[in-house]
């Protein structure tokens, strides 16, 4: 089985409550996972406004999710997508070799900014 990089967005309807929206992308989690998929990185977007009206809808709730998984895993994913009456739209692509060079440089620089130097108590003392 060939592993391959993959990213899913998922729109789930926003009218639902938190609770509701998180059992739901636990369940995409779950069944990504259950699969032979691990999970690289999850954006929970949260509710935006759509660019149209889908069913009858203004505002979702967005989702991104990248992960590695065989090419079987695909059809399962969007099979549960279309089963699950919460999930409103849903899109899963494969990442290319620039796509995945972006991420890792994108993760490169988030490590980096949240990394704050230490400065030692002598640097302190002779500054004073």
């Amino acid at each position: 089985m060939i592993q391959r990089t993959y990213e899913s967005v998922v729109i789930v309807n926003a009218a639902l409550e938190d609770d509701q929206i998180e059992i739901t992308l636990k369940k995409i989690e779950d069944n990504i996972q259950a699969n032979g998929g691990s999970i690289l990185d999850a954006d929970k977007w949260g509710r935006k406004r759509l660019a149209y009206p889908i069913q009858k809808s203004k505002s979702g709730y967005y989702a991104v999710y990248r992960f590695e998984a065989p090419s079987e895993l695909i059809a399962k994913l969007e099979r549960h997508y279309q089963l699950d009456e919460t999930i409103v739209r849903y899109l899963t692509i494969v990442l290319d070799k620039k796509a995945l060079e972006f991420y890792s440089k994108e993760k490169e620089k988030s490590v980096a900014v949240n990394e704050v130097p230490e400065v030692s108590n002598e640097e302190n003392d002779s500054k004073e």
